[in-house]
């Protein structure tokens, strides 16, 4: 007798399932998704208990007939691939027609939906169709979706808490809504709301919805193109950053994904003007043609394949770079409110208020953040070119670190061990990167000894010293002598830094990066060859410093990420001692 048997429907729907609805959020994701590749413009979805209830999906789109209406819960049944041909032009979320089956064989559905003047109504519970009758004309689809995963209770016991859930979900349509600015998008929990956009198709509007006036004042504007990519959105000031990755929203062709070279080119792009444990605030649109991408190479299509990689990380990356140069990026001591606080609240501590008051206070939240925006717009743009221009005069030093300063515009704060740590680390980068490099002898050699495995390293990389400026030879077992050295060397710490060198070369021992290993000696010798905190400087050398700082390629960052430089402006200070009062 044969063993091997063809699976039913509903049990491949089942399998099909688990790849496809993993979460809440994979649910809202695949009907919203659908609701957009119906050209809705106007997307309401409404949660009980964070979706563990009931999830509910109304959209103004194209809608369904009834024949197309039942046709939609057969396995690979779609309008989106029509033959072969069509994956390599692929232009809508979705495409393999296993998202509506999959959801119908684990939870109770039901569907309204309506193309015409008649609509029709649907209910299907464990994938078998209960019911499917005519319903009333809005044209549109509703969906929903209760009792997830009642018949795979493995699946079900591993739902998370409400909250986690929740957040999952808010996290999914903020980041669609950043990649529709043209759609209007609403999240409701309990009655609720924790999302609300416009559908104004202005990106920084948007922003501005989604993060609030903090984060979309301080968002500055990226643009660029290549042969083959078109790049726009909008990065953050480094004065914002967060503690993950989770903000890096890139959209390619509409579709949010998440790329890992994609995200190392916009995290490097940041080099210098970031601590390594914050990232940024990224939204960026990537528009190209559909045959250089590969987006079925994973069941919820968040991952993709990009050919010319290399050629669109030089362009995220020149382009953010270029960008952050010129701009002009000293924070602000005092920052602005924040308006758009409610749902991050509500979602970490279910604050349960009276829905008048609720939605009052949203109508009124909303009122407010329009018009920050429309104030926020009108602010000058000032670019990096002025900080060179930027005269400051000394007036004091507190707590033997932080130097005080003013000018015309307001007062400042420098940190005097990150300003020389910047502008000692541009002054060893530009050395590094000379071609004419001038060497000193040492009237005492200096011998560094090594480990075996260490001697090895260095020495299959003495070409590397070499080319830096020093003379090095073999001396004894495992030890190196050094004679000469380049003359940016810091005058009486020839050894230590010379140990320190040979200390990132061995660190570097992988696939060794000529440009990376630069960098990493211009910042562990600025680093240690800086001004500690509580150390005193004369008035001419606290002159002297601001002078070089201000003429440096960036200017607000030690090459750690920390700031440099802290403004208070006028109005800053006359606010803080009331003499204004808005």
């Amino acid at each position: 007798m044969s063993k091997i048997k063809v699976m039913s429907e509903n049990l491949a729907n089942k399998i099909a399932a688990g790849e496809v609805v993993e979460k809440i959020a994979s649910v809202v994701k695949e009907l919203v998704e659908n609701s957009i590749d119906a050209h809705a413009k106007n997307i309401v979805v409404s949660l009980e208990d964070g979706g563990l209830k009931s999830i509910q999906v109304i959209d103004d789109g194209d809608g369904m007939d009834e024949q197309d209406a039942i046709l939609a819960f057969s396995r690979h049944a779609t309008s989106k691939l029509l033959k072969e041909d069509d994956l390599f032009f692929i232009d809508t979320l979705g495409f393999r027609g296993e998202a509506l089956p999959s959801i119908a064989s684990v939870s109770h559905v039901t569907l309204k939906t309506c193309q015409n003047d008649i609509g029709t109504l649907i209910e299907i519970k464990g994938g078998k169709m209960l019911s499917h009758e005519e319903s009333d004309s809005r044209v549109g689809t509703t969906i929903t979706v209760t009792d997830l995963f009642y018949n795979t209770p493995a699946r079900l016991k591993y739902l998370k808490t409400e909250a986690s859930e929740l957040a999952g979900c808010v996290s999914f349509i903020e980041r669609l809504a950043l990649s529709h600015p043209s759609i209007s998008f609403v999240l409701q929990n309990n009655g609720h709301t924790l999302v609300k956009t416009s559908g104004s198709d202005n990106l920084h509007k948007c922003i501005h919805e989604i993060y609030g006036l903090n984060v979309s004042s301080k968002m500055l504007e990226v643009k660029a193109s290549n042969d083959d990519f078109d790049l726009y959105g909008y990065i953050c000031k480094p004065e914002i950053l967060k503690s993950n990755r989770n903000h890096f929203i890139t959209i390619v062709n509409d579709r949010v994904v998440k790329n890992y070279e994609i995200n190392r080119a916009i995290n490097d792009a940041y080099y210098t003007y970031k601590p390594d444990t914050k990232y940024p605030i990224v939204v960026l649109k990537i528009n190209t043609d559909p045959t250089l991408i590969d987006v079925n190479i994973h069941p919820t299509k968040q991952d993709i394949k990009l050919s010319k990689i290399k050629e669109l990380y030089e362009l995220i990356y020149n382009t953010i770079k270029d960008t952050l140069y010129k701009s002009l990026l000293i924070p602000d001591a005092i920052k602005k409110p924040e308006y758009n606080e409610i749902k991050d609240n509500y979602v970490e501590n279910f604050i349960h208020e009276e829905e008048k008051k609720e939605d009052s206070y949203h109508e009124t939240n909303q009122m407010v953040m329009d018009l920050s925006y429309q104030e926020e717009k009108e602010e000058p743009i000032v670019i990096n070119e002025e900080m060179k221009k930027l005269v400051l005069y000394p007036i004091g030093v507190a707590h033997g670190t932080y130097i005080i300063a003013q000018n015309e515009e307001g007062l400042y704060l420098i940190d005097q061990h990150a300003a020389q740590e910047r502008v000692n680390y541009e002054r060893y980068l530009k050395a590094l990167k000379e071609q004419k490099i001038t060497t000193t002898g040492l009237l005492f050699p200096i011998t560094v000894e090594l480990s075996s495995s260490e001697f090895l390293t260095v020495k299959n990389h003495l070409d590397v010293l070499t080319n830096i400026g020093f003379k090095v030879e073999e001396f004894g077992v495992n030890t190196f002598v050094f004679k000469e050295h380049p003359t940016w060397l810091k005058t009486g710490y020839e050894e230590e830094s010379i140990k320190k060198i040979v200390d990132i070369l061995i660190k570097n021992q992988g696939e060794f990066d000529p440009v990376k290993f630069n960098e990493h000696i211009a910042i562990t010798l600025a680093c240690k060859m800086s001004i500690k905190a509580n150390m005193h400087i004369s008035n001419e050398a606290i002159e002297e410093l601001l002078n070089e700082l201000c003429n440096c390629d960036n200017p607000y960052n030690c090459p750690h990420g920390r700031p440099t430089i802290i403004k208070f402006s006028i109005y800053d200070l006359e606010r803080m001692f009331k003499r204004v009062m808005n």
